[in-house]
């Protein structure tokens, strides 16, 4: 499954989690991948457990009680240079600068995310992410995952 251009927001700021959360999902909604409802699902998930996964990476996705709008498996990608705080309490700053959205289809969005993770688990593959200038760039990278 490939990252669609149409699905690559750059150079955003937000100052809270929630609204990275929906612009990451919006990106699905227009895509037709989810229903809106599923973004709401995506913020709840986030209040049950934080989706952030360190290196400044974090992957939003509903709950299992959303997939039910699920269209078709797709993923979106929120560039925040600056970064977006998921910490919980405040206390310990867990900022994220690269946001995948993800819905998937059945167990669909498993195999991706395990490619992300994989992929984001070097940092400077983070921050190549985060630097980057173009949709394409973005696209390119993530092929890397691929191989």
């Amino acid at each position: 499954m490939e990252l669609k251009k149409e699905l690559i927001q750059l150079n955003n700021t937000y100052t809270t989690k929630k609204e990275a959360i929906r612009a990451a999902g919006q990106l699905l909604v227009q895509d037709g991948a989810v229903d809106a409802e599923y973004v709401e699902g995506m913020i709840e998930r986030e209040g049950i457990v934080s989706t952030y996964m360190g290196n400044f990476v974090a992957i939003p996705h509903g709950t299992d009680e959303s997939k039910k709008h699920v269209n078709h498996t797709a993923i979106s990608f929120v560039q925040v240079p600056k970064g977006v705080n998921f910490s919980d309490d405040g206390k310990e700053e867990k900022l994220a600068m690269a946001i995948f959205g993800i819905a998937g289809v059945g167990d669909d969005h498993l195999d991706l995310l395990s490619k992300i993770a994989v992929y984001c688990s070097d940092v400077a593959n983070v921050v190549r992410l985060g630097d980057a200038k173009t949709a394409e760039e973005v696209i390119d990278m993530l092929k890397e995952v691929e191989a």
